[in-house]
């Protein structure tokens, strides 16, 4: 097993039906979560699929993150672009090693996982075939834009988030507009704690 595939401890579960008849789902923890959180939320939203679930190798507090912060909601920006190019080398260690189509990997991400799948998203356009972005907020902005031209996004916020305001979910949503994603923006009755609702509407 490479450096680079045991350079995030993870899960992987094989599809039930053949690979080329479904995506893998990469599932991105919020902080303080771990590699089997999403889990559950993967099978319900495709059964058959790959998942694949790293585990953030940033601690706070003891608490397993994707990246650095210096304070709720400011980022450590050079080390953003670190872990998602670490998280993009592990993505193309685990394809070979699982056997599963590097061009078929949709991102499902909470919170802090959201927000490392969008740094993906604007620093390595062509790792993700698609992202589901639960309760994220704007990682960093990069100039220029990637090219985003008919990748799909489907971007998803609480009304009654306490830690992530609309408004901030909405500059990030405009951003992947801007760089040409399809992006979907969908406001729930919800707080910050992911619910049945955006499952269902992540599953649509």
């Amino acid at each position: 097993m490479s450096t680079v595939l045991t350079s995030f401890s993870h899960r992987f579960i094989s599809p039930s039906d053949p690979p080329a008849a479904t995506p893998t789902l990469l599932l991105l923890h919020g902080t303080g979560g771990n590699e089997h959180d999403l889990i559950p939320i993967g099978r319900e939203l495709i059964p058959h699929a790959a998942l694949l679930s790293p585990r953030g190798r940033v601690l706070e507090r003891g608490m397993p993150r994707f990246f650095r912060r210096f304070a709720e909601g400011v980022f450590d920006i050079d080390d953003i672009k670190r872990q998602a190019a670490a998280l993009n080398e592990f993505l193309d260690a685990a394809a070979i090693a699982y056997s599963f189509d590097r061009q078929r990997v949709i991102a499902v991400g909470y919170s802090n996982g959201a927000n490392i799948a969008a740094a993906l998203l604007l620093l390595h356009r062509a790792v993700l075939a698609g992202a589901v972005l639960l309760r994220p907020m704007t990682p960093l902005v990069t100039h220029p834009l990637p090219d985003l031209a008919g990748m799909p996004v489907l971007v998803v916020t609480g009304k009654y988030d306490g830690l992530v305001t609309t408004a901030e979910t909405e500059r990030l949503a405009g951003l992947l507009q801007t760089a040409g994603a399809t992006v979907t923006l969908a406001m729930l009755e919800q707080g910050h704690q992911l619910s049945q609702e955006d499952i269902r509407i992540t599953r649509e």
